[in-house]
């Protein structure tokens, strides 16, 4: 309209209105390292490639803000596809949310083994649990994890959530 005003006036009408800037959100630590567990060695070194379909998994989680709280989902991509092949939301991030995005997986491609498939990820506590292990070991997946705080080492999985993210409006929320 060209009037010229302050960042801070139009903070400070912003508060007397009851408004908030869309960024600033709250941020959640998703990663919480379980000390007691020991992490899997790195098997993809930051090469997101893959030969065929089913060789490379990647998987993360993210939170998205909505009405009635935070929602939780984790998603499987197939890297040499990069179809989600496995997902997974709810209003926890208990390791059952990820046990249920591996078990969509074998629903997707109709299978229940995936022999010879790595399955990279970061350290959280979900994905060294006892209950996560286990399944990634009777699905004959083997597990590979990249280094703590470095979203470069999953940055495949990383880029998902920062599309999926950019492509929503969280306005209303």
């Amino acid at each position: 309209s060209g009037v010229h005003i302050s960042r801070k006036k139009v903070a400070n009408l912003m508060v007397d209105l009851g408004m908030r800037g869309a960024c600033g959100r709250k941020k959640i630590k998703t990663t919480r390292r379980d000390k007691l567990a020991s992490p899997s060695p790195d098997l993809v070194n930051r090469d997101f490639s893959a030969k065929g379909a089913d060789q490379l998994y990647v998987s993360d989680l993210t939170y998205i803000p909505t009405k009635e709280g935070w929602l939780f989902l984790v998603a499987i991509l197939d890297v040499f596809t990069r179809r989600i092949v496995g997902w997974s939301m709810a209003t926890h991030m208990r390791t059952e949310l990820f046990l249920d995005a591996l078990r969509q997986a074998q629903l997707t491609r109709g299978r229940s083994t995936f022999s010879g498939t790595i399955f990279h990820s970061d350290h959280g506590s979900q994905y060294t649990s006892v209950e996560f292990r286990a399944m990634l070991k009777v699905m004959g997946i083997e597990q590979s994890m990249g280094t703590v705080g470095d979203s470069y080492d999953n940055a495949l999985a990383e880029n998902l959530w920062s599309l999926l993210k950019r492509e929503t409006d969280y306005s209303d929320n």
